[in-house]
């Protein structure tokens, strides 16, 4: 699987649930949060825009996808929502690695470029390094309708979060691959 297979997978809505544990603060708390994944053209206005203030030849954009998200935490009861586009970069000489252009942060509210790397176990890993942090999460589909997430944010100098979340498919089932034809040829 190459990452615009990764991102062509993951769009639609998804029902989110994350545990994280505050490492400092020796503690935990959940949240939910309802995603929409929507693809993008390589053309689209969004991901030209994304290419060039990154200083990229819009032409390398492998995909796009924009990324909107509501939900709440545990600790705060307040609702989080926002949007951000997504643009994969693939480095010319490894297309299984590259930069991962966002319109906005994920830890940080800013723009900011990642790396990303398509395992050849077909997870994906994304690993972003801000000005006072570093951020690595990783994804992958346990079936087509269920995709796991675990991240970690390091900051600099203070203190460490890590997370795990399920993601469950709501909107835009993909059919689980059929075994029927094998069997019929078998």
């Amino acid at each position: 699987m190459d990452i615009v297979e990764f991102f062509d997978l993951s769009a639609g809505k998804w029902f989110s649930q994350r545990t994280s544990h505050h490492l400092a603060f020796k503690q935990s708390e959940a949240g939910k949060s309802e995603l929409q994944i929507d693809m993008l053209a390589k053309d689209d206005p969004a991901v030209i825009q994304l290419c060039e203030q990154y200083s990229f030849d819009p032409a390398e954009a492998l995909c796009g996808a924009r990324v909107t998200w509501t939900g709440t935490m545990e600790w705060d009861k307040e609702k989080h929502e926002g949007s951000t586009v997504l643009v994969p970069v693939a480095d010319p000489n490894n297309p299984m690695e590259g930069k991962l252009l966002r319109e906005l942060g994920y830890a940080e509210k800013a723009p900011v470029a990642g790396r990303y790397v398509m395992g050849s176990d077909e997870a994906l890993t994304l690993i972003t390094e801000y000005e006072t942090m570093y951020s690595e999460e990783r994804l992958w589909f346990a079936s087509p309708n269920l995709r796991l997430r675990t991240s970690i944010l390091k900051r600099f100098g203070g203190f460490s979060m890590a997370s795990f979340c399920s993601e469950i498919r709501t909107g835009n089932l993909k059919p689980m691959p059929s075994t029927d034809a094998a069997t019929a040829n078998s």
